[in-house]
Formats: structure tokens, sequence, C-alpha cells
């Protein structure tokens, strides 16, 4: 009963510093090599991928492709879902981070980008695409808090990831930053006044051993 999270590789936003969000951006050259070195740390830890989570956005499925691949995984279901998408910057995405600090002051920004109930300024329109037609337009945010993606999260655990886990199997899940520290925070407990204090690493595998009654046994950072 293990849980592999894997955060994606290195992406062309991480790169060129922007709020990044529902923005679906690509890995850099370096983030797929990235992606790469997981999947072969998580076939040297002798572990046997069951079925894989991603969010809907590439640079979350190419890193869970690529990670397959490299752990000879490449056959097992992937389950694909908007609720694993990174957090909704609203009306910061796109835009650079060294500019909103110079605008806003750096302690603002550490609110906006750590704070547990701190919502960044909403943007006025979405523009998607068809991924998202199927979703009741009310479930779509124009911007969130972590703890708005953490009450999003919470439902992928409770219909996919714990079902899964107590039918014995491994389990990758591919997210996002702010997505996989939303789950951290629910898995481990950590207070929310901490959550600030929870570090995602691209392409670092985290793995959580579980009990029968879905108690965290051992955690490990490949």
């Amino acid at each position: 009963m293990k849980l592999i999270l894997v955060r994606h590789g290195e992406s062309e936003a991480n790169f060129e510093n922007y709020w990044t969000g529902w923005l679906d951006v690509d890995l850099t050259e370096k983030g797929i090599e990235q992606a790469r070195s997981a999947g072969k740390k998580i076939k040297a830890a002798d572990l046997l991928i069951d079925v894989a989570v991603e969010s809907v956005l590439k640079r979350s499925i190419k890193t869970a492709k690529m990670i397959l691949q490299e752990a000879e995984a490449s056959f097992v279901p992937e389950y694909k879902t908007w609720r694993l998408n990174e957090r909704h910057y609203g009306a910061l995405v796109g835009k650079n981070k060294e500019i909103i600090t110079e605008n806003f002051g750096a302690e603002q920004v550490k609110k906006w980008r750590r704070g547990f109930d701190e919502i960044p300024p909403l943007t006025k329109n979405n523009h998607f695409d068809r991924r998202y037609d199927m979703l009741d337009p009310r479930l779509i945010p124009t911007g969130e808090s972590l703890h708005m993606t953490l009450q999003r999260v919470i439902p992928l655990w409770q219909d996919q990831i714990a079902p899964n886990l107590l039918d014995g199997k491994t389990i990758l899940v591919c997210g996002h930053g702010n997505s996989l520290r939303a789950l951290v925070q629910f898995l481990e407990n950590v207070p929310k006044d901490q959550v600030d204090r929870i570090d995602i690493p691209n392409a670092t595998p985290m793995i959580y051993t579980f009990s029968s009654q879905l108690e965290i046994t051992e955690k490990e950072i490949l």
C-alpha cells in the first residue's frame, strides 16, 4: 500500500518565472530529463506502479508517461483529472513573479504563494479549451487559495486514491506544486500556519507507505 507523489519536471513557466496555474505549459528539456530520472529512481527502488493519476495539464501528463516508461509500467491504467491541476492563481496567471513582487511587495506575494487562506486577485474570464467542457461551470474557479485547492483535491483522495490503496495497489500521483502541497497537508495533518514549510521540488518522488487503516507508517524521499 504505497503512494508515490511526484511534481512534474521543470516547466517553461518555472524556467521563465511566471505564474502558471491552469495554463497548459510544456516541460523544458531539463524537465524531461528530471522526469526520466524520477522514473529510474522508482525502478531502482523496486517499486511496481499499478495505476497512475495525473492532472489534465500536459506538464503532468508528460512527466507521468516518462516516469512510467522508465519504471517499466507504461501499461498501467492512467486516470486524468482536473482535481489534480495546479492551484488557480487568478489574475496573476501569466504574470512575471519578479514584476508582481515589485508592484505588490514581497510579503503580499509570499501570502499569495504560501498562505493557506489567501486568495489571489480573481480573473474576470477564463480562456480554457474543451478539456473542461464536461465540468459544471460552477466548479471552475477564477482564483484559489491553497485551502480551496485542498477542498477540490480531497474528493480525489476519497474516490480514487484511497480505494486503490485499500486494494493493495501502488499508486503514482503526478501533480503540481500546490495540488501536492495540499495533499501532503491533508495526509500529514500539517497545521495551516505551517503549510508554507511544505516543499515540493520538481520530479522528486515522495513515497508514503500506509497501514490497512490508511495510516502513514513510513515516508521516504528518493
